[in-house]
């Protein structure tokens, strides 16, 4: 009888993984301590002198507003252009980044303007320079904040040096680039109507406005006829508005000579004011029933009425008897519809812009006529009536609370007076609201700053043509992204430049009563050089007129106290960024923001650049998709369903907020809440095992370099998908595809390392011998896997990162002063490729069948079995010659045999004509690594192991107790 072999704990002579790097990130905690060790050691710094000498890369940052903490929509933004930026100084450029802030407008002087109210104070008994540096202030506080914030979430930059347009130098920069504008003739003083705010006293800008529902009173005003075809005359064109406060405005009726127009007689009316039997009416055809019912009336048709006759249709305004004794023209117009009103457009060019195009493209015409082409100024600042309005003087449109006031209601009542109300009702329906305060706005009628957009500029462009052809040369991820700027430049009106607030860059010039600029290039210079030493607050100061026109003050010139646009601030920021520091340059290789931006940033810095440099100030225009819950709603408190970056760092950290952003498509609006904040750790959790699991292994690693042509071909089989991923994962950061990168990234890791290669591999690494070329080599290409992924992921997870490079080389200095590694073009082998994806066909169908005697607890692990693999496919069965199949598919044994196999083999319907038949593994468990063979006690010395643990125990001199 055998004496069993004395049980021995092997554990000690296995090469199991060792590492400090916890399974348990700990990321809320330990991501703070790094942004400490990163300033700590100027990182920032060290990347700039790293990337000396190489070709720049500049993405150039979109200002967000200094006024509040940051929110989910600032974290995706900067986390895109963090890991633009990364990726780029890691692939051989230098990527410096510069932050910056947007300081002046309405967003901060409306927070100031709060804070008096709350103190029952006026800020117009404020001296001005004193309630601007409150501003400044402000602005100060809140940049120091969200610049702790950026950091907090791993953005890299020059937080020391940013850009601020409210920099004496930006600022000065800001009145140098208008003044260009100015001097080329391109900048006029105009009176059109433009979106007011009379809650803040301003006029918008498209970029400034929201549009949210509303409920308006609606009205159908008859205007009778007094001139024209003599049946016409004594009768009545109807027109339709949600607008009534605008009708002391009409001046004219538009119609439009593609659809056909009718002349009705009502049969029977309901409504006590109104059209009466016997009146009347002209409408559209198709839209008249629809008019009557309105109006609750019967009508009957009389006869058709032609577009030359509209044409020579002259009305009087509906409230003449109250002064409006003018006549009001009809003309044909391309915006006019029949899909809803009466076919007949109210025109009061004071209140709109297609009122205002139609009036002003027949001014000439009408003057001749002797109709006067003057617009009215019919509403003031603060929502009254003016003496334009007469009759309605001191009636208000809007109060200082963005209610409606009582404008609407008086205006109706004098059409009822005067007989010429058709109908009136209540319409739902979206209109612009100011996106600061939240409140509507109104189309009126004031004396602006504007610039041409049309106007030749002396080289055969204008403005706009610049603008487009610009457009043309720029690259637009998405694509789509260059039709929707286009189409708005090519349907913009003039760039209205001025607002009437205190906070920003002056418009500073100096202008005649005509409107005319003052062009002198010694009051410039001395503007300009007042603003660097002193910032725009010279313009307000006490005395400045004299001090900046010289010898020119007794001429007449008015200082002009308008400030501007602060779209215009934001879109020169190229100038006295780009242009003006040396670590950067002109134009920008990328611009990035949200898809709201093309009406905004990118649409101003386009018109800035284009009409002062004749190009776009960026070679490439990135967009990112909004931000909702995880329901697709939008995010509001209100609704409890808003997500804040800082809650998520808290909890979970910042990278699992910039794994969200790399695997979600950022170019379309995205979603977040807690289940898809959990996939994303979840996720994390496994990407995180798979770097520790490296680095475990690489505990043991000497180094060593092993020959391409020396090994296995499992080993060649990993460099060449690193070779693939290589092209993948620039190819893709070249792109802007983070996503493609990222999924890419994780599949690789958890299907084909952790699931396949590490689990074939881990017997090699734990249990051959050191000198086992298999083990050497297995650790030199997972040395090269963990540079890989490490450094390609570094932009993605700088956190996660840095933890792991340091964890592994604690002697470097950072993951984010490395290259991406240079992956040889031999590693390449697309062949070798197709014959493991044979393999690992027929492996699946193994691992399969396993699975089910694992679940049927006929075996524990795999280990334990020695299946037989029929192979009826010839090209199958050829790939698996010389392998050693049963390391591969992690068994102690197995047979394959040519044939299809018994009917009861196990099958995958995917993988055709190979079979299963499970068996046990006969043997021995070994009791080192616990792989069943023949061979254990094959060695005296060793007589519980297999023969080949028992030979790697005595390479490394391991001894039995006596």
């Amino acid at each position: 009888m055998t004496d069993t072999p004395e049980k021995v704990d092997y554990s000690s002579t296995l090469y199991l993984p060792q590492t400090d790097f916890p399974m348990r990130a700990g990321l809320p905690q330990k991501e703070p301590e790094m942004v400490a060790r990163w300033q700590k050691m100027d990182l920032y710094k060290k990347l700039r002198a790293s990337a000396a000498g190489r070709q720049k890369f500049v993405l150039h940052d979109g200002p967000p507003y200094a006024n509040g903490h940051i929110h989910i929509g600032h974290a995706l933004n900067k986390i895109l252009k963090d890991v633009i930026t990364r990726s780029f100084q890691m692939r051989g450029r230098d990527a410096n980044y510069v932050p910056g802030w947007d300081c002046h407008g309405l967003p901060i002087e409306w927070k100031i303007e709060e804070k008096y109210r709350e103190k029952g104070k006026n800020k117009d008994e404020v001296p001005v320079n004193e309630f601007r540096q409150e501003c400044r202030d402000f602005a100060a506080g809140w940049i120091q904040i969200q610049t702790e914030e950026f950091k907090r979430l791993g953005i890299e930059g020059d937080f020391d040096n940013p850009y601020t347009t409210m920099n004496f130098h930006a600022e000065a920069r800001i009145a140098g680039e208008l003044l260009k504008i100015a001097k080329s003739g391109q900048l006029y003083r105009g009176s059109k109507p433009v979106m007011w705010s009379v809650v803040e006293r301003t006029a918008l800008a498209e970029a400034e406005v929201e549009y949210a529902d509303v409920e308006s009173d609606t009205i159908w005003v008859k205007f009778p006829v007094t001139e024209g075809p003599a049946d016409l005359q004594g009768n009545f064109v109807v027109i339709w508005t949600t607008t009534p406060w605008t009708i002391p405005g009409n001046r004219a009726i538009a119609f439009s000579s593609r659809y056909p127009y009718g002349l009705y007689e009502v049969e029977s009316a309901e409504n006590a004011f109104g059209p009466q039997p016997g009146e009347k009416l002209i409408f559209a055809t198709r839209l008249a029933d629809e008019a009557a019912a309105k109006a609750k009336l019967t009508f009957r048709f009389v006869r058709d009425v032609a577009p030359e006759e509209l044409a020579a249709i002259t009305c009087a305004h509906p409230l003449k008897d109250l002064g409006y004794t003018f006549k009001v023209p009809l003309l044909d117009g391309d915006h006019v519809t029949d899909d809803a009103g009466t076919g007949f457009v109210h025109t009061a060019p004071g209140h709109g812009r297609e009122d205002f195009d139609a009036w002003m493209a027949e001014a000439r015409n009408l003057e001749a006529r002797g109709i006067s082409s003057k617009i009215p100024f019919t509403v003031d600042d603060a929502g009254f009536y003016t003496a334009d309005a007469p009759g309605f003087e001191g009636a208000r449109v809007m109060d200082d609370n963005g209610k409606k006031g009582d404008a609407n209601e008086r205006v109706i009542k004098a059409l009822i007076a005067a007989n010429n109300l058709f109908a009136r009702g209540r319409l739902k329906h979206s209109y612009p609201h100011s996106w600061r305060s939240k409140k509507p706005v109104i189309f009126r009628n004031t004396p602006q700053w504007f610039v041409y957009m049309d106007k030749e500029l002396g080289d055969g462009t204008t403005l706009r043509s610049r603008s487009l052809a610009a457009i043309d040369d720029t690259r637009f991820v998405p694509s789509a992204g260059q039709n929707r700027l286009r189409a708005m430049i090519e349907g913009r009106p003039d760039w209205v430049l001025s607002r009437q607030r205190a906070w920003g860059v002056p418009i500073a010039v100096f202008a005649d009563e005509k409107g005319e600029v003052l062009v002198d290039e010694a009051v410039n210079a001395r503007i300009l050089e007042a603003f660097e030493k002193e910032g725009a607050d010279a313009w307000f100061a006490e005395g400045a007129r004299e001090r900046f026109l010289g010898n020119r003050a007794g001429e007449g010139w008015t200082q002009v106290m308008d400030i501007l646009d602060v779209w215009f601030d934001s879109g020169s920021t190229h100038t006295f960024t780009l242009e003006d520091r040396p670590d950067l340059k002109w134009p920008a290789d990328v611009y990035l923001e949200g898809s709201d931006q093309h009406r905004g940033w990118f649409h101003s810095s386009l018109l800035e650049s284009a009409a002062t440099r004749g190009r776009a100030p960026y070679d490439t225009v990135i967009t990112h998709g909004f931000t909702m819950d995880e329901k697709g709603e939008k995010m509001s408190k209100s609704k409890g369903n808003v997500v804040s970056p800082q809650d998520v760092m808290k909890e979970s950290g910042a990278d699992i907020l910039r794994l969200w952003v790399m695997t979600t498509d950022y170019w379309e609006d995205q979603r977040l809440g807690k289940t898809i904040i959990q996939t994303n750790i979840d996720a994390y959790r496994k990407l995180r095992n798979t770097i520790r699991w490296m680095l475990g292994t690489l505990a043991h690693d000497t180094g060593e370099e092993i020959a391409l042509a020396d090994m296995p071909e499992l080993e060649r089989l990993m460099l060449h998908r690193l070779s693939e991923l290589d092209a993948l994962v620039r190819e893709g950061y070249d792109a802007f595809d983070f996503k493609k990168i990222a999924r890419a990234l994780i599949d690789f890791s958890n299907v084909e390392l952790s699931a396949f290669y590490f689990d074939i591999r881990k017997d090699a690494l734990y249990c051959d011998a050191p000198s086992s070329l298999r083990r050497r080599a297995a650790l030199a290409v997972i040395r090269k896997l963990f540079e890989c992924l490490v450094t390609w992921l570094a932009p993605m997870l700088p956190f996660t990162t840095e933890e792991a490079w340091l964890s592994l080389k604690p002697d470097a200095v950072s993951v984010h002063l490395e290259q991406f590694p240079a992956v040889p073009a031999e590693w390449r082998d697309d062949a070798l490729e197709a014959k493991w994806e044979k393999i690992r066909e027929v492996r699946s169908v193994v691992t399969g069948a396993l699975e089910i005697e694992r679940r049927e607890k006929r075996i524990g692990a795999s280990l334990e079995a020695a299946p037989v693999v029929h192979v009826a496919d010839p090209e199958l069965l050829k790939a698996l010659e010389g392998e050693d199949f049963a390391e591969i598919c992690i068994t102690s044994a197995i047979t394959v045999v040519a044939g299809e196999g018994p009917e009861g083999a196990f099958r995958l319907p995917e993988v055709a004509r190979v079979s299963v038949e499970p068996k046990l593994a006969e043997g021995t468990k070994c009791a080192r690594s616990w792989r069943i063979t023949t061979d254990v006690g094959s060695d005296p010395d060793y007589p519980d192991v297999s023969a080949r643990d028992a030979a790697a125990l005595r390479e490394i001199g391991f001894r039995r107790a006596a």
